[in-house]
């Protein structure tokens, strides 16, 4: 069975028992599920004195040896254990020098020698994902499912020089549901009781507990391993042998069968246990009965007259769809009536002629507003085709979608056809156990309203700082896939439903999309943890908690966008009317950065959506995981397609095909300086597309000694550390005053010494790891250079000794105008520390302005007019006074100078996403 790289994690306690015997244990095997069984056996005090794994793929280690290494565990990585039947010597030396008492085989490919399994003092065990006899061999979860078992389960077994037949240790099972896929089962229930099983038969060998019971012969099965050729659709079967079928091959190799002349596979089956929905035929060889292509997917039938219905259906190219869309690259836009439609569209007319009594004859071409009909109007017109169409019900909404008789005639047919019911959306989940919830997370690119792979199907690993493991592969868009989110998004702009919409509608979409936020920020906050490395109460309270509040104050401004009339100088007899509309721009592309993956996604797309644009957002590539589970929410919201476009993957491809493209009129950036120049080039270059840029910082706090100090100590630490220092406001440099100076940084090194750094999971945390490794060597580094220039370094500046990508909350005392660190920020957990001398104002001032960068800034003192006279000379986009950190999604946020410019958040960043036209006419 080929494991998925995507696999999900889940953290496990075997329970809290000390037991008194421990081994000494060679690992042998690969995959995530080998390296947690690894992680678990060293917890419980067992000592791994081997690590047998596969050669790198691709300069990568298996996630086994990378656990192994971190900690110092030898670790060998052989392609292979025998030649020609016969053990390489060299390969048996190296084993039998770790001198290992057991041999534990958690997962492995590879065929290991007979003398290396009988080698140890206690043999060998290996896991097995079938209740043995049954289902021996390597596609044992595949046929556990084809064959419709009931149960399904897992074994540890002795090995033996059989194929799976040694003596069982010990046996685990569980219910299979109806639905259940191969990746269902296994995540569900093999996987995170595969990995007890493992420690606990470990600790029954120490304890001379362990059972050795022989296999039966009698229910034993070798089914060889499942590959493409052989997973064809046999059709002369019933529904449930199609469906065990079906699913038992979901997701390696897929089952297929031939349509139209090509191969095409079959994912996400289900029995189904309503009546079978209306829908279109679909001839498939080999089958009796043609298939019926409906709103929900691919409608099948078995030989006994029941049906299932597939999800999706991939191409002999690759290509993926829902299969409710097989035949919508052959739709007309105009579909052709049935006598019943007729009927139906002659009852419409004459309900549309009782209400528009001042209309001769209603035509195709009669506008149901621009003929006199008001609101209530509409509700009457709906009301009555409810009364006199056989129950027809149609949205308040369908009549301002179509106001002319023709094409609301084609509405209502499509409706009666179940054409225009929004396609279900189809999420190929990455879930995982973890905070004590199911995490469900999204990887691909999200087009067009749907979820899809990269158009050359090329992916990476989205990385957990917590511990450096890979969480789950993200598809990496191309060229091809930023012009189609392009594409989707400009043909929603100006054909589809978005386009239409009025704005109380389009905030009625933002608001339940913020209520859906709302009731998924738990998981949203344990995502942007994994991913992020972000505290998860903090993670809860900003990350989230802002991005509801964000999309809720946004919804509210959608209806309330309004021009102005201007009196002009009128040349008399002539009389003119002179007002201004607000109108969106249309195609707006957002990049984001890594540090709020969400936050920073609700600030730039709120105010987008609420001005009535469609966007193309391109999450930090090393952070997309809350982007692509927003979209999958603003899809329930019922935005509709194109409108929200999210295409994970690098800044040189996508983020630089983004800012080059002709159709896209705004782009907003949150980023670094050096790139948000390279941006705003190619923006002028390419079509003079409008910008706005939130660029670096370097913000200084200066704190006077008639502050209250204990406060600017705390808030102080808040203005370096929140959220790990990742934080573009965070006070890139503090001015202390002379007379405090010692005192301030005394009280700031106690204070770091109480704060626990740990997993961003633990509610205790106040300190998580740095979001990626790259960041951490910067952050390093840049301590290096501070010490070379010779600034105190009070405390931290290291690595912490643990997995992960801890950084030790930092202090630097003396530093210098011209240095390193006075000049350049860190983007991270690092306090930057200068004296200034007793009352010199105009001083502190000169030097905290002497900085290209003005984003934030901020000042304690106990004074009012020192803080108006400094918050008035500190050239800076927001100063806090005796508080840092304090925004809100009410109050504009932008920076100056190459802080960059355009504002965040408040009504001035609507204005970033409008244009304002004027309109003279005389009269």
């Amino acid at each position: 069975m080929l494991w998925r790289g995507s696999q999900a994690l889940r953290r496990f306690s075997t329970g809290q028992a000390y037991f008194k015997n421990k081994l000494k244990l060679a690992l042998i095997g690969q995959s995530l599920f080998g390296q947690e069984v690894y992680s678990h056996l060293c917890k419980e005090g067992h000592r791994v004195v081997g690590v047998f794994t596969v050669p790198d793929k691709d300069g990568k280690a298996d996630p086994l040896a990378l656990a192994a290494e971190k900690d110092g565990t030898p670790v060998f990585k052989f392609p292979r254990w025998r030649v020609k039947g016969k053990t390489i010597k060299e390969v048996a030396e190296a084993y039998k020098s770790v001198g290992a008492e057991l041999n534990v085989l958690p997962f492995c490919t590879q065929f290991i020698p007979m003398d290396v399994i009988d080698s140890p003092k206690h043999g060998s065990i290996i896991y097995h994902p079938s209740i043995l006899p049954r289902h021996r061999g390597a596609s044992a979860i595949n046929w556990t499912l084809i064959m419709g078992d009931k149960k399904a389960g897992l074994s540890v077994f002795w090995a033996d020089d059989g194929l799976d037949t040694g003596p069982i240790l010990l046996q685990r099972s569980c219910d299979i549901e109806p639905n259940d896929t191969v990746d269902a089962l296994y995540n569900r229930f093999l996987f995170p009781e595969g990995i007890k099983a493992m420690v606990e038969a470990v600790q029954l060998i120490a304890d001379g507990k362990a059972p050795r019971i022989p296999q039966p012969e009698e229910g034993a099965t070798y089914e060889g391993i499942q590959k493409k050729e052989n997973a064809e659709i046999s059709w002369d079967q019933s529904a449930e042998v199609l469906h065990n079928w079906i699913r038992g091959h979901d997701k390696v190799p897929g089952a297929w069968t031939e349509i139209n002349g090509q191969m095409v596979t079959f994912y996400g089956s289900s029995l189904l246990k309503s009546s079978v929905p209306p829908g279109e035929p679909l001839e498939i060889k080999g089958a009796k009965k043609p298939g019926l292509v409906t709103k929900n997917g691919l409608v099948l039938f078995g030989n006994d007259g029941k049906a299932l219905m597939v999800r999706n259906l991939q191409f002999e190219d690759g290509r993926m769809i829902p299969a409710s869309q097989y035949f919508s690259a052959g739709e007309t836009s105009v579909v052709e009536l049935t006598a019943e439609e007729v009927k139906v569209a002659e009852t419409i007319k004459v309900i549309w002629a009782g209400i528009l009594s001042n209309v001769p004859v209603i035509e195709d071409s009669t506008d149901f507003f621009k003929s006199g009909a008001s609101s209530m109007d509409v509700v009457r017109l709906v009301e009555e085709i409810r009364q006199r169409c056989g129950g027809l019900q149609l949205q308040n909404e369908d009549v301002y979608m179509a106001t002319k008789f023709e094409d609301f005639i084609q509405k209502v047919v499509r409706k009666l056809r179940g054409e225009d019911q929004e396609v279900e959306l189809v999420v190929d989940y990455v879930s995982k156990e973890v905070n004590e919830m199911t995490v469900k997370m999204p990887y691909q690119c999200f087009i067009n309203g749907q979820f899809t792979d990269a158009n050359d199907g090329k992916t990476y690993d989205t990385i957990n700082p917590t511990d450096g493991s890979t969480i789950c592969k993200v598809s990496y868009a191309s060229l091809v896939d930023v012009d189609k989110a392009v594409a989707a998004a400009k043909d929603a702009f100006e054909k589809g439903e978005w386009g239409r919409m009025n704005a109380r509608e389009r905030g009625r979409l933002m608001y339940r999309l913020a209520d859906l936020l709302e009731e998924n920020q738990e998981e949203l906050a344990t995502i942007e943890a994994l991913d992020s490395g972000a505290v998860y109460t903090l993670a809860l309270k900003t990350h989230i908690g802002m991005s509801v509040q964000t999309f809720r104050y946004f919804a509210g401004w959608c209806d309330k966008i309004q021009g102005s009339t201007i009196p002009i100088n009128q040349a008399r007899p002539n009389r003119n009317l002179t007002f201004t509309k607000k109108e969106p721009l249309g195609v707006c592309a957002i990049i984001i950065p890594w540090n709020y993956p969400l936050m920073m996604l609700a600030w730039k797309s709120a105010a987008c959506l609420a001005a009535g644009n469609t966007l193309v957002l391109k999450p930090a590539q090393v952070t997309p995981l809350t982007a692509l589970k927003f979209a999958e929410l603003s899809s329930k919201a019922g935005f509709p397609k194109g409108v929200i476009n999210i295409i994970p993957g690098s800044g040189s491809v996508a983020g630089q095909r983004l800012s080059e493209h002709p159709h896209i009129r705004k782009l907003g950036f949150t980023g670094s300086t050096a790139i948000g120049k390279q941006i705003m080039k190619s923006c002028a270059v390419s079509n003079l597309k409008k910008v706005s840029l939130e660029l670096g910082g370097k913000s200084p706090l200066i704190i006077f000694n008639d502050c209250e100090l204990d406060k600017a100590v705390r808030m102080g630490m808040g203005a370096v550390f929140f959220n790990k220092g990742e934080n573009c406001i965070a006070a890139g440099r503090l001015f202390v005053e002379e007379s405090i100076h010692d005192e301030f940084v005394t009280k700031v090194v106690e204070e770091i010494k109480k704060m626990k750094i740990g997993d961003p999971l633990d509610r205790s945390t106040d300190h998580g790891p740095q979001n990626h490794q790259a960041h951490l060597e910067k952050l390093l580094q840049y301590c290096e250079a501070g010490v070379k220039e010779g600034a105190t370094l009070v405390y931290g500046g290291r690595q912490v000794c643990r997995p992960g990508f801890f950084m030790e909350p930092t202090v630097f005392t003396d530093v210098e105008d011209h240095m390193y660190l006075a000049k350049e920020e860190s983007f991270g957990p690092i306090m930057v520390i200068s004296k200034f001398q007793n009352g010199d104002i105009d001083g502190v001032l000169q030097r905290a302005n002497n900085t290209e960068y003005g984003l934030a800034s901020g000042v304690f003192t106990r004074d009012i007019n020192k803080a108006m006279y400094v918050s008035e000379k500190l050239e800076a986009g927001t100063v806090f006074v005796n508080t840092y950190n304090k925004t809100d999604v009410a109050a504009p946020f932008g920076g100056v100078k190459q802080s960059g410019f355009g504002k965040d958040l408040g009504e001035e960043a609507l204005n970033e996403y409008l244009k304002t036209k004027t309109v003279t006419l005389e009269y």
